[in-house]
């Protein structure tokens, strides 16, 4: 029997919608919810997460789907649930609180507020009762609620105390900045990461291992930079191992949420867009800088996935799927050997076993209790030459096979309960998409991946950009909702500036520039650096900057990025200035721990390589301008920022980057018109000379 709904269910974002019949009388994040606290004299009781979260998952299932809990949260608090994805201001408001006050975070985040919104409790998962140590639901919410009504006066002294060293913790963060970071911060990153680099398994650390791709990017960078070889190894064997492990879905593509173990073995289920697309460029980058094919096929694999199982009719980006199916985390994606033997012919059965680690007793025990589950997760138990020369096959033969078994194996995947799949699109994740998809296409030379980003770029900019470069966050169906936060407008303007690289349409890089524009008037400010939320944006306890990476850049990192690529790309002053203010605010915070700054180190990275400026001027369609063209885009040259100057007049990009004007072709042919730190070369007609002129082979 469906229980009646509560005021979720006017809510658009699926995670609330999962709770929307719940026993507990939740509110929406807004002011109805805190005039009923303060008229009721209660506290707020705030839980965030997101919809593909399994310990959110399991708290509802013990807590907010239980009678008795409800009943005492009606009676003790005012409820209010947050979707993170939906508004990650809030959750970075009040995860910086939770950290503040246990030393940790996570997800569910749960907070307890007074009336005006100040927190005086935090913390992350609670069990249904209390146990083992740790503090249950019902104990919980008895105290908060004994806290209110018999000691109020030191709870609000305790929340105004928390907010004030919160606020000079930040304060103090935030304040001055350094000089300019030089070669010396590349090179701390380097050796920090090459500290922690695990030289058995790849990746960087212990268990749970994050695939954390803009580490990679970096190391790329700073290969081509030195030509350092053990920045290429660590890059090359960590993304191999990666491919390899249990953490890739061997069966339907794309990469997990992290592992659980060092080896790549035992994933976190949850599939996140941010992760693919972050992975896709990482593989794209290692295959031009390698050549290796296994790299180019990792990321058409993940993009692959991406099309099949994310993307919307209109060609926009949803955010996730879900780590549970049937309640339970994993079921979708794992197998027995009896399965796969029913499904596929003897010999192709005996060859995936063999290939992908399938034991008959399973290869899976749940990460909690040790419990084998008598399930397997694919994956590569052996290298493919191996498994090849064991059963007497060529490389390629054996591949066309397995093949052959992963689609057999797809299509009965298929027919099972599927996760849950988190159908927002959100302005900043599918901004990443958009340049993982342009890095692709520039680099593959692919037609089709240029055209998914362009109609994904179209939905994006009409249904959530506005006037002057306004973004709006998330779209749930065709509702467009939530201000745009500082990582729609970096990421988004990511996107665009790589789009324009690919197809050389100046649409896109207008639409970049009027966003970068927008970002620094609302965002930013004379102390540099740019704050999580705008400035007209809803006034919050705290208005945060933050500069660490985390599962992606930072929207600070990205913002360097394009603000230094835009000035290269348009001669824009403006571009220039804000990336000098931001690169002195990043100053004294990569002394603390310099790779926690890897997509920022990126930028400079590029721009210490040293930076070059490419402008092609032909006939967009023209043989020779291609010819140029795919010199340089088939080529590991992250230094280069690129663009194409029609050989009659284009008032556009002549509005966007005026020194154009004077960029012809040469003698009726295509020409290359090559700047290099700072040093503008004789234009060449010649893709070799001009690739000599980079410092390129």
């Amino acid at each position: 029997m469906t229980r009646p709904a509560n005021r979720l269910i006017h809510e658009k974002s699926p995670y609330l919608q999962q709770h929307a019949h719940n026993p507990v009388d939740w509110y929406p994040w807004g002011e109805e919810a805190f005039a009923l606290a303060k008229a009721e004299d209660k506290p707020v009781f705030l839980s965030i997460g997101y919809s593909t979260c399994h310990w959110c998952h399991v708290m509802e299932h013990e807590s907010f789907e239980d009678e008795d809990i409800a009943a005492l949260m009606r009676a003790t608090v005012v409820a209010v649930k947050v979707d993170r994805e939906e508004r990650p201001d809030l959750d970075t408001l009040y995860m910086t609180f939770c950290q503040a006050l246990t030393g940790r975070g996570g997800w569910p985040l749960t907070v307890i507020l007074t009336p005006d919104g100040q927190p005086f409790f935090a913390g992350t998962y609670f069990p249904k009762e209390s146990g083992f140590g740790r503090t249950g639901m019902r104990e919980l919410l008895q105290r908060a609620h004994m806290a209110w009504k018999t000691n109020r006066q030191a709870v609000i002294g305790s929340a105004a105390q928390i907010l004030a060293a919160v606020r000079e913790r930040i304060a103090s963060g935030e304040g001055g900045e350094g000089p300019e970071p030089d070669a010396a911060a590349l090179a701390a990153a380097r050796q920090e990461l090459a500290a922690s680099f695990d030289a058995q398994n790849g990746g960087f650390g212990g268990a749970p291992k994050f695939p954390a791709p803009h580490n990679l990017l970096f190391l790329l960078r700073e290969y081509r930079r030195t030509g350092e070889t053990e920045c290429r190894r660590m890059v090359v064997e960590t993304l191999a191992a990666m491919r390899r492990g249990g953490v890739f879905d061997q069966i339907g593509f794309g990469f997990h949420r992290y592992a659980t173990d060092a080896h790549w073995f035992v994933p976190h289920f949850e599939k996140m867009l941010y992760d693919q697309a972050l992975c896709a460029m990482a593989a794209v980058e290692a295959w031009q800088v390698t050549g290796e094919a296994v790299f180019r096929r990792t990321a058409l694999e993940v993009l692959e996935y991406v099309r099949r199982d994310l993307t919307r009719p209109d060609g926009a980006f949803y955010s996730a799927e879900d780590a549970d199916s049937e309640g339970v985390e994993g079921r979708f994606y794992v197998w027995t050997a009896a399965e796969i033997r029913e499904l596929l012919p003897p010999e192709d059965a005996a060859l995936a076993i063999a290939a992908w680690g399938i034991e008959e007793g399973g290869n899976y025990h749940e990460e909690a209790t040790g419990v084998a589950t008598g399930t397997n997760i694919p994956y590569w138990a052996e290298p493919a030459e191996e498994t090849a020369a064991r059963h007497g096959l060529s490389p390629e033969t054996l591949a066309a096979r397995l093949e052959t078994c992963r689609l057999a194996l797809l299509a009965a995947r298929e027919k099972r309960p599927r996760p849950l799949r988190d159908d927002k699109v959100l302005t900043d994740n599918n901004g990443l998409m958009l340049a993982a998809l342009a890095k692709a296409a520039r680099a593959f030379d692919d037609d089709g991946l240029a055209g998914r980003a362009k109609a994904a770029a179209s939905v994006v900019l009409d249904k959530l950009g506005l006037a002057h470069g306004r973004l709006l966050h998330r779209l749930c169906g065709d509702e467009a909702a939530v201000p745009g936060l500082l990582d729609d407008y970096a990421f988004l303007a990511w996107g665009l500036v790589e789009l324009y690289q690919t197809v050389f349409d100046p649409a896109y890089l207008r639409r970049a520039v009027a966003i970068a524009k927008a970002m620094i008037a609302h965002f930013g400010d004379e102390a540099g650096g740019f704050s999580l939320t705008p400035d007209d944006g809803e006034p919050l306890l705290l208005r945060q900057k933050t500069y660490f990476d985390a599962a992606v850049p930072s929207g600070n990192s990205v913002a360097f990025f394009v603000l230094t690529t835009l000035f290269r790309l348009t001669g824009d002053t403006v571009f220039q200035d804000e990336a000098r203010k931001l690169a002195r605010a990043f100053g004294p915070r990569l002394a603390e721990r310099p790779s926690a700054h890897a997509f920022f180190l990126c930028g400079l990275s590029q721009l210490l390589a040293p930076a070059a400026e490419v402008t092609i001027a032909g006939d967009p369609d023209g043989r020779d301008t291609q010819a140029l063209a795919r010199a340089v885009c088939n080529r590991y040259l992250p230094e280069v920022a690129l663009l194409l100057r029609p050989d009659e007049d284009e008032p556009e990009i002549a509005a966007l980057a005026p020194f154009t004007r004077y960029q012809l072709p040469v003698d009726g042919r295509a020409a290359a018109h090559v700047c290099r730190a700072g040093s503008c070369q004789p234009p060449t007609t010649d893709p070799a000379a001009m690739l000599r002129l980079l410092g390129a082979k």
